[in-house]
Formats: C-alpha cells, structure tokens, sequence
C-alpha cells in the first residue's frame, strides 16, 4: 500500500515538474517573439546610438544635491520612526547594505523603488547617527558628503 502511494506521488510530482518545464519554454518563446517584434518595429533606420551629445552638467543646486546621501527619519505613530537612506551610488549593491545594516543595527529594513528619488533604503527605528557612522566606517561615502537631516 505504502509503495503504490510513493508511485502515485512520484508521478503526480514528475507531472508537475513537466508542466513547469512547458510553461516555462512557453514564456521564454513568446517574451522572445514580444522583443522581437518591438525592435522590429523600430524601424530599420533605428540606431541604439545617442546622437545628441549630453550637454556639460553645471553646478547648480540641484546638480550638487544629488551628489549628497541623506539620512532622514520619518515619525510613523506613536513611538515608532522610519529611516530612510537615499543618495548612494546606483553602483553600490542595495542589497548588501541593507542586509548588513538589519545585522549590525537589530533591526529590519526594505529597498523601495521611487521614481524620482531611485532605490531608497528604509530601516525601522531612528539610525540616523549609527548609518552615517557604518557608510563611513565601510568606507561606502565620505563624512562631507552625509546629509544627516534632523538631529
């Protein structure tokens, strides 16, 4: 009885495995057709090419804010704040941070994605003074360039 029951979920599980590689084929084609067909209809005179040079960036406000990491903390209710760490280099792993900073802070954290402002780091708790000091330390930012808001 015990093996008949080990076949039929064997079978049932080889079934399922099946399934997952068909469709995962299936979507792999059609994504494949989809790229295809929108490249396609880029024309042929369509060059990935910039054909405009970018123009030299000057040093206005807005140009020399974007070059700071600011630290801020948002009051949620009660008690309990948010920080948040926006400003570091889109060639630094989020990930990495942030997984070190829920280690050494004892705390938990996100990455959300905001349109205007990229990739921001949310930790629960007020950090501000405690990751100014890690993107220090782990030499990530220099001191000069940490915008701690707030304290």
């Amino acid at each position: 009885e015990t093996s008949l029951c080990r076949r039929s979920r064997r079978h049932a599980f080889g079934w399922f495995e099946h399934l997952q590689r068909t469709f995962t084929s299936f979507i792999t084609r059609k994504s494949n057709l989809l790229m295809t067909d929108a490249l396609d209809s880029l024309g042929p005179n369509f060059s990935f090419q910039d054909d405009d040079k970018p123009a030299k960036e000057s040093n206005t406000a807005d140009s020399v804010q974007s070059n700071y990491i600011h630290i801020r903390s948002q009051q949620r209710n009660g008690r309990k704040s948010l920080t948040t760490i926006q400003g570091i280099n889109p060639k630094i792993n989020k990930k990495v941070i942030l997984k070190e900073c829920k280690k050494k802070f004892n705390c938990n954290g996100t990455i959300v994605d905001d349109p205007d402002l990229g990739q921001v780091i949310q930790l629960q708790g007020d950090q501000r003074k405690v990751v100014a000091q890690f993107l220090v330390d782990e030499k990530i930012a220099k001191k000069d360039v940490i915008k701690v808001h707030g304290s």
